[in-house]
């Protein structure tokens, strides 16, 4: 037996209060729980995003494009957490799609930066409207100082995982 299961399982389903499968070992695991919570937020923005195709899955990355025009993509990757391979894959879909354009860079005509077309602008514009909803939705019954808190501490995380890729 994994010494990080409880002595006491049976062959008996384990659910959670909402009548979901659950395990024991994972009810306190932060990494488990963000994971969870990502799908589940992603996967609920998504389905009511139907009309804006593939560019809800990436408004993080056309957020930080938008913020930030004319970038190196090897500067999103990094950015965002991706693989420079990875990467390329999804502009190359949103390029197709007229929401982003690459251009070669002033400096290095190798090199390709990245920028929000005219569609492009306004789709991260309405995206961001319906987000804020969303995240209210997500958030419902949260205190504020608590939900800052959150916030707060996966700025955190975010800087503590970003250091250990160093």
């Amino acid at each position: 037996m994994r010494p990080d299961l409880p002595e006491d399982r049976t062959t008996a389903t384990q659910n959670d209060e909402d009548g979901f499968l659950s395990a024991t070992a994972l009810d306190q695991s932060l990494g488990y729980k963000l994971r969870l919570a990502q799908i589940l937020a992603y996967r609920s923005f998504e389905e009511q995003m139907t009309d804006y195709g593939v560019a809800p899955r990436y408004l993080g990355l056309l957020g930080i494009v938008a913020e930030n025009p004319g970038q190196a993509q090897n500067r999103l990757a990094d950015s965002i957490g991706l693989q420079k391979s990875s990467l390329v894959t999804i502009l190359d879909r949103l390029e197709k799609d007229g929401i982003l354009e690459r251009r070669a860079s002033a400096q290095d005509r190798r090199a390709k930066t990245v920028w929000l077309t005219n569609k492009g602008e306004q789709v991260v514009a309405e995206l961001f409207l319906h987000a804020r909803d969303h995240e209210a939705r997500m958030a419902a019954g949260i205190d504020d100082h608590l939900l800052a808190d959150v916030v707060a501490a996966l700025d955190v995380m975010i800087a503590n995982l970003r250091g250990l890729s160093d």
